[in-house]
């Protein structure tokens, strides 16, 4: 009987592509032991559609014609139409046969490919921030506050890693503090609620430093995240040193949360550009204690590590390691792959 997985080999030469609701990633692997051939970074909005993009800023640059390609975006994988749920960009297979020439397409969660990428790094892509060292194939998270929230679980089964995509990013999020109860009615909601990705990603701090502002009859100065991020490292905006420090306790807490559903002792990986950028504020002491305040398992917590993804291309280094060897990783391709 043939084992899980194994039949998903795929032709090269493979195209492998993260695209999220800002940005697309792209990169042309040549083998099976060829190091991924990197492209620069595509705005999404620069380009009507997928396929535009694909072939402007990859197809009409190199000699490489890619046979097959595997794809991550940001949303759920549901039929032949794929709809990114911050970008209006669609995801139709069919069309990319037609039109770019390729014979076969995988498309993933893009959560997916962080979660194949953290068992892809080396450690020297990885900065920790307090816990234990990991264990070895234990559980594990990852967590990427970026254009929206993106949340995905790994496991270890049969020698397998297989990656647990979802929308984490949209489960509720609430007031525990009284500051907490007094700058919350201020937040901008969504039918009503308020969830992590009102909060944890770029908008989401644009809406937690005008609540600030509001709760305090402070003017709203800054309009861009990487204003906020900025203004607050430096200490030359106290709402948006207010607004960052809020933020990583929030997403301390919901890391927390996802720690606890997945115990993962393997660690906790905050990836995106975000994380990056916010290292000095992640390690300052809030982000840590808001992790860890999980009564009645506040030991346990403890001893779980949290990482930040260095990488900046983290997501095609997962993708690349799937795309070489497929049946290394336990991932699911029925009703996400498709064949010309």
């Amino acid at each position: 009987m043939a084992k899980p997985f194994e039949d998903t080999v795929l032709n090269f030469p493979i195209l492998v592509g993260d695209i999220g609701g800002t940005n697309a990633r792209f990169a042309i692997l040549t083998g099976p032991h060829a190091e991924p051939k990197e492209y620069p970074v595509v705005k999404t909005a620069e380009f009507a559609t997928l396929d535009e993009a694909i072939q402007a800023s990859i197809l009409d640059k190199t000699s490489l014609r890619p046979v097959s390609a595997v794809l991550a975006v940001a949303g759920p994988v549901e039929g032949d139409e794929i709809r990114l749920t911050n970008c209006p960009w669609v995801v139709r297979p069919r069309t990319l046969f037609a039109d770019l020439g390729f014979s076969e397409l995988i498309v993933l969660n893009d959560f997916e490919a962080q979660a194949l990428a953290v068992v892809a790094l080396g450690a020297d892509h990885l900065e920790q921030i307090g816990g234990e060292p990991s264990e070895g194939v234990a559980s594990r998270v990852v967590l990427g506050p970026g254009t929206g929230l993106g949340v995905a679980g790994l496991i270890h089964a049969c020698h397998t890693w297989i990656p647990v995509p979802g929308e984490g990013g949209h489960m509720d999020i609430g007031p525990r503090t009284e500051r907490d109860y007094a700058v919350w009615p201020h937040l901008e909601r969504i039918e009503g609620r308020v969830s992590g990705e009102q909060l944890l990603c770029g908008r989401g701090l644009v809406n937690l430093y005008r609540a600030v502002a509001l709760t305090d009859n402070k003017p709203v100065a800054l309009e861009t995240p990487a204003d906020m991020t900025g203004a607050a490292l430096d200490k030359s905006d106290p709402v948006a040193v207010e607004a960052v420090d809020m933020f990583v306790t929030c997403l301390g807490r919901t890391a927390g949360d996802l720690a606890l559903v997945f115990m993962s002792r393997g660690g906790v990986f905050l990836t995106g550009g975000i994380a990056q950028k916010i290292v000095p504020a992640l390690k300052s002491g809030a982000f840590r204690a808001a992790f860890e305040d999980k009564a009645p398992h506040t030991h346990l917590l403890r001893t779980m590590p949290v990482y930040v993804i260095t990488h900046p291309m983290a997501a095609l280094v997962g993708l690349a390691a799937f795309a070489r060897t497929p049946a290394l990783f336990g991932v699911e391709t029925q009703g996400r792959r498709w064949k010309a």
